[in-house]
């Protein structure tokens, strides 16, 4: 059994009171703790990977509404562009990574070389197979050099997946979020669990860790996230001491 067939995806609060206390209470320690961070010069790097409507972009929003807006950028990862499929796949995000003090937000990241371009053929075997090395390498290199690094996968069912993309789908504010490629992924859910379960065994380090957000409601995700990142930011300053 795959480390996702393990996770609990229905983990949720019982009022959106207790959500919202929750989330400010989170939000908060993330403030204080950037702060501290800037003046250490120590630069933050979180990565987001998960399903289609796995939840992402709200966690994203959650975890950057009430931190200083100077001190992070998010970066959202599509295909390479002409200029930047003409280098190695790794080219493109060096120039992305954070300053000393700065937070880097990446949603999607160089992981969609042995996910959808393992899956989609986009990539040789022999060129995703190689590349569980190489991302380690480049995340230990970053690692050595300071940085924190804090990653996550946002697990739904499959079941909720389609529910959200049917709501997207009749939603005017949402349909937009909806594409022909979403469709055909969901079509390749078990090769993507495949690749998500071996990446997972493969790139999960110690100053790298994969956290699997069990995100079938929404509101635990956001927390769950927010609260991963304030431990892993408070662990670190404990370390320096």
């Amino acid at each position: 059994m795959g480390k996702l067939n393990q996770v609990n995806v229905n983990h949720k609060f019982d009022t959106k009171k207790e959500y919202k206390e929750e989330l400010k209470k989170y939000q908060l320690e993330l403030l204080r703790l950037q702060q501290q961070f800037y003046q250490k010069g120590i630069p933050l790097i979180l990565v987001f990977e998960g399903w289609d409507a796995g939840g992402k972009g709200g966690a994203i929003r959650r975890l950057t509404e009430k931190i200083d807006p100077r001190g992070f950028q998010v970066h959202a990862i599509s295909a390479p562009n002409v200029i930047e499929a003409k280098y190695h796949y790794l080219w493109r995000f060096w120039n992305k990574l954070p300053a000393k003090g700065q937070i880097g937000i990446f949603d999607r990241s160089w992981y969609g070389r042995v996910l959808v371009e393992r899956v989609e053929k986009l990539a040789t075997e022999e060129e995703w197979k190689r590349a569980y090395r190489e991302i380690n390498e480049f995340e230990k290199v970053l690692a050595d050099d300071g940085a924190v690094i804090v990653k996550f996968w946002l697990h739904i069912s499959k079941q909720e997946q389609l529910e959200r993309f049917e709501e997207r789908k009749n939603n005017p504010f949402k349909n937009w979020k909806l594409t022909e490629e979403d469709w055909r992924n969901r079509e390749k859910w078990d090769d993507y669990e495949q690749a998500v379960d071996e990446m997972l065994e493969k790139t999960d380090k110690p100053h790298a860790s994969w956290h699997v957000i069990g995100g079938n409601y929404k509101w635990h995700a956001r927390v769950a996230v927010l609260k991963t990142i304030v431990k892993t930011m408070e662990a670190h300053l404990c370390t320096e001491k």
